[in-house]
């Protein structure tokens, strides 16, 4: 059965109190860097981290007494699970999840810290649900879809309403789509109250399930490649969260790699927050260049979780960086005799170029033992100035400069 609009509502009375209100601001900077006005709804500041917990909460506050004794189970690897400990901990409810055994340590770490028995179990989710099904039929456990429950949808779509309220208007929402439980509670909700709001959808090329669901007219099993989205990597949508979302989605939009490293950077920089791959989605859609007709018009992004691994962090804001031409390398040729390495440092400089490292290479480079390789790694404005500096250097007779890959 369907969640109705009036189940949202219904919802939004139930879980108040128990989640955050989540600022939908306006970003001057993104506004500016889009030509549009963009609002961000910040839903990375729940308390773990996303929007699910507004699914989760719904669906442990409708258990019935006997129920909520015997405890619930799921099987998730990030969000669904930190949501669904949290709140089973804070109404007394037992709760069991299943993760796969790749799953962050961090993550593990947090669900036992909420008090969550936590199981591993399986290479991949669906290996993980297999096992958190026999402990259904075994132990008497509830299952709590992270996706496609009608009470989970139902509390998903508690953030259309808080949008509409927050920001008069609006001429469309981007929403990403993993399971399509976000986007079918929240795409009802704000199609209800407004429905000439536009709502979009926006998914990793690497896990487009959703668009293969549009295209078999049902949900199936699509492939599913690693992606900094990861927590959109679903292979198969849910049954009825897609059925929902066939009527309130108008469009749906594909985002690759590279776009989205470069949407986390932007809102690491413009609006000092810290999301994951799959809450940068909606900003990675809007500076995809396929979205030119919302110029001009008033849109909202949902940045819907910030549970991205540190160290992976650090590694998505070094490609964005050289996604953007602000972080280069390139091979050089010099002399090895006194002053070969002057000339270049003062080459770079004279560019203004920043030098963040240099690295020798003698034993692998050419017979010639007066002259040396050298891989420089410096920080520059944008692609331009990349080029400009190269071609300074060649013109000083340092030979062989040339880009490494992926700059």
């Amino acid at each position: 059965m369907e969640p109705t609009f009036d189940q949202i509502i219904a919802a939004r009375t139930r879980i108040a109190g128990g989640i955050v209100h989540t600022p939908c601001t306006e970003s001057f900077a993104l506004s500016e860097l889009c030509g549009c006005t963009v609002f961000t709804k910040l839903e990375f500041l729940q308390r773990t981290g996303s929007f699910k917990e507004r699914g989760a909460r719904n669906a442990l506050l409708l258990l019935p007494e006997d129920q909520r004794k015997v405890g619930v189970i799921a099987a998730s690897a990030g969000n669904h699970a930190l949501a669904l400990a949290y709140h089973a901990r804070e109404l007394g409810i037992p709760v069991t999840v299943v993760m796969p055994t790749f799953a962050p340590l961090i993550k593990q770490s947090r669900c036992r810290a909420l008090g969550a028995n936590v199981l591993l179990h399986g290479d991949d989710i669906g290996e993980a649900k297999e096992k958190a099904d026999e402990l259904v039929a075994s132990e008497g456990y509830a299952y709590v879809h992270g996706f496609d429950g009608a009470e989970v949808i139902a509390g998903q779509g508690t953030v259309g309403l808080e949008i509409l309220e927050q920001v008069p208007e609006p001429d469309a929402v981007i929403v990403p789509i993993g399971g399509a439980g976000l986007i079918a509670g929240l795409g009802t909700a704000v199609k209800t109250m407004r429905p000439q709001t536009e709502i979009i959808g926006v998914e990793p090329e690497n896990a487009a399930t959703y668009t293969a669901a549009l295209a078999a007219g049902e949900p199936v099993q699509a492939p599913v490649s690693p992606t900094l989205a990861d927590g959109l990597a679903v292979p198969r949508v849910g049954p009825r969260a897609f059925e929902l979302a066939k009527k309130v989605v108008d469009r749906v939009v594909l985002v690759d790699e590279e776009l989205i490293a470069r949407a986390i950077l932007r809102i690491v920089e413009s609006e000092k927050g810290v999301v994951e791959g799959g809450g940068a989605a909606p900003l990675a859609a809007l500076m995809s260049g396929q979205l030119e007709d919302l110029k001009g018009k008033r849109v909202v992004l949902v940045l819907c979780g910030g549970n991205i691994d540190p160290t992976v962090l650090g590694r998505v804001i070094e490609h964005g960086l050289v996604a953007d031409g602000r972080l280069a390398q390139f091979r050089a040729v010099i002399s090895d005799r006194p002053g070969g390495l002057a000339k270049l440092t003062e080459a770079i400089a004279a560019a203004g170029a920043s030098i963040k490292q240099i690295t020798h290479e003698r034993a692998f480079a050419s017979a010639d033992v007066s002259r040396v390789e050298v891989l420089c790694t410096v920080e520059t404005r944008d692609k331009d100035h990349i080029e400009s500096l190269l071609e300074d250097l060649r013109g000083l007779a340092i030979p062989c400069v040339m880009p490494a890959l992926n700059i």
